[in-house]
């Protein structure tokens, strides 16, 4: 009796381990946004009735403009390629399903110096108008500039999550459409687009959040938004409760439009009885001129947002190509790699432990804890930034008085400005997406593997090694690749957090251009693009098979 005691006892004890490692996991994941509510207690700073007098208004209204303008572009432009490529027969349909997915590779502050450039008096626009004998001058470094860019490079989040509502439902709908006498258009306004709409609000949630996460392309075309006001409260200011009290209200926007996606998805309920699952949908015949029309609609936006900006890097690239290749591009590539691999891998390793331990021991608290770890990848990098920062200074600050007055040794700061805060703050921002992709993983993986392996003796320890880690590789690197790429991307987070003269190719290429030397960003930048390329055709390779 006493033995089986110890027994049950050393067993509780396994799993609580893996209990206590998931909440010391989220504790470190949430302590960011802990931090920022907790500061909001000390009031705000000295500058803040001043930031609130002069540019608050700028700030919310800016910011206000941009989402608006973009979502309605993205809306338009996501729905209207997500319809003629899922339900209608045109050349090139099958190029366009996963090239529409491409300007997702660029991020926005590098179409920003791109379309700085090709509108510039000296640019290839203008220069091939003066040519033509025409004198055309449009200043696109505006708000209005910023929400084209924006629109053009975010739309895909709604073509990819429409598309895919769109192929799901599409064949019962169009056939039901038809049998009524009804038309293409009546079909898409009466059935299609409100059964799509919570996928719909979704991918705008998506492009609201990147908008709001957004400061090199704002701050390169001297537009003041929620995320340039933190950058100027931290760094010119020196103001920690200004940047704080900035980072709570661009965390109140968040939510709520986390609550508005969340309860339009909630109040969404389908009947799936009878979908002819395993059949491509029926598509609509079009005439010559509808095809054209077709056509045109994928195009434009590909065109804008991929395919011309991408051309007009390279081209810089290979006229500044003798600045670019050097030793420190090589070091910046390094650089870049090397913290995206271990930032991915550690995401990965996290994101295993928590669905583990939620799988193990099951209960309610335990899910709530695991789910809630991945709400980093709503919040804005510089947010993030701000919320890390601040307990890892004091800290760093109690370590070096607690080594002076008790060992008379100075040594300085040890956590701040380092590779090991950065990757830490990576992995909030973006635990989400390798959780995502691991949960997905998991759930292929049937119950009964595990509790075999349990019954059979085996430590939790052991069963998660010996079988469910074989068969989750897939998954875990699709999460890595994810996680590898959006790391790459990253800038306003890796601005605040990165070492004294520890530059990567985003900061790299932001530098450039803000120096006026875009050409030579242009090598960073395509660096970044084409590595981006890769997860964006798997994703939507993975839309049309699913």
């Amino acid at each position: 009796m006493f033995l089986k005691a110890i027994k049950n006892f050393r067993i509780r004890k396994k799993i609580d381990v893996w209990q206590l490692v998931a909440f010391l996991n989220t504790g470190l994941i949430l302590l960011p946004i802990l931090t920022i509510i907790w500061f909001l207690l000390d009031g705000p700073g000295e500058t803040w009735e001043h930031l609130a007098e002069t540019v608050l208004a700028d700030y919310i209204l800016n910011s206000l403009i941009i989402i608006a303008g973009t979502g309605l572009i993205s809306v338009i432009l996501g729905i209207s390629t997500a319809w003629v490529v899922s339900t209608c027969k045109f050349p090139m349909r099958k190029f366009f399903e996963w090239s529409l997915v491409l300007p997702l590779a660029i991020p926005t502050y590098i179409i920003a110096f791109a379309y700085a450039g090709i509108f510039d008096y000296t640019g290839s626009l203008q220069t091939l108008l003066r040519n033509a004998g025409l004198v055309f001058e449009l200043d696109i470094m505006n708000i209005q500039g910023i929400v084209f860019i924006l629109a053009f490079v975010l739309y895909p989040y709604v073509y990819v999550i429409a598309r895919a509502s769109f192929l799901q439902r599409s064949r019962s709908m169009l056939e039901a459409g038809r049998l009524m006498g009804s038309s293409s258009w009546r079909t898409f306004f009466k059935i299609s687009l409100p059964v799509a709409r919570p996928a719909i609000i979704g991918g705008l949630s998506l492009v609201i959040m990147e908008v709001l996460n957004d400061y090199g392309a704002v701050k390169y075309y001297g537009v003041n938004t929620f995320t340039t006001g933190i950058f100027r409260a931290w760094f010119s200011l020196g103001d920690i409760n200004a940047a704080v009290y900035l980072s709570a209200l661009l965390i109140v926007t968040i939510l709520i439009v986390m609550g508005i996606e969340r309860w339009q998805r909630g109040q969404a309920r389908f009947d799936d009885e009878g979908q002819k699952k395993g059949k491509p949908p029926v598509r609509y015949k079009l005439n010559s001129m509808q095809q054209f029309l077709s056509f045109l609609i994928c195009i434009i936006p590909l065109a804008l947002g991929f395919v011309f900006p991408v051309v007009q890097l390279t081209i810089w690239a290979v006229q500044s190509f003798d600045k670019i290749v050097t030793t420190n591009f090589v070091q910046l590539i390094l650089n870049s790699f090397g913290l995206a691999a271990i930032s991915a891998v550690v995401c990965v390793i996290i994101s295993i432990i928590l669905i583990y331990s939620n799988r193990i021991h099951q209960s309610l608290w335990m899910k709530g804890l695991t789910k809630t770890s991945t709400i980093g990848y709503s919040i804005p990098g510089a947010v993030i930034a701000v919320g890390i920062m601040i307990p890892v200074l004091r800290l760093d600050k109690f370590i070096t008085q607690w080594f002076e007055n008790l060992l008379n040794i100075e040594l300085g700061l040890l956590l701040t400005g380092t590779l090991f805060i950065l990757v830490y703050a990576y992995t909030v921002r973006f635990l989400a997406v390798a959780y995502n992709s691991v949960d997905a993983g998991f759930k292929k993986i049937p119950e009964g593997l595990t509790e075999a392996s349990r019954s059979l003796g085996k430590s939790t320890f052991i069963t998660l090694i010996r079988v469910n880690l074989p068969l989750l590789k897939a998954s875990a690197i699709s999460g890595a690749l994810l996680v590898f790429v959006d790391v790459l991307k990253e800038l306003p987070l890796t601005l605040i957090l990165r070492p004294f003269n520890f530059s990567t190719l985003a900061t790299r290429a932001f530098e450039l251009a803000s120096d006026e030397r875009i050409g030579e960003s242009a090598g960073p930048a395509l660096i970044i693009v084409f590595t981006g390329i890769l997860p964006v055709i798997l994703l939507s390779r993975l839309v049309t098979k699913s």
